[in-house]
């Protein structure tokens, strides 16, 4: 039995994507600088420690990590070994 690609990537898509999102947020409201968080605009065009930025996080982030979780389910549905009938 192995893993569904689309929902490991719906799974993995909105974890990640609320992560970005809220990970912004938390810096706006604590008025920090965000310089770690800022480097993820290298990756991510048009993102960077804002309102607008958390929006756009949050869209980069839920295709990113859509992306990974249906790659990695593919991969272990791959490698996984097959049952005898």
């Amino acid at each position: 039995m192995g893993i569904n690609p689309k929902a490991l990537g719906l799974s993995v898509g909105i974890l990640w994507g609320l992560s970005v999102c809220l990970a912004t947020v938390w810096i706006l409201i604590a008025g920090s600088a965000g310089q770690t968080l800022s480097k993820l605009g290298v990756f991510y065009i048009g993102y960077d420690v804002s309102w607008i930025g958390a929006v756009i996080g949050l869209v980069y982030g839920f295709v990113d990590g859509f992306i990974g979780g249906f790659v990695l389910a593919l991969l272990y549905n791959a490698f996984l070994p097959k049952q005898a009938v």
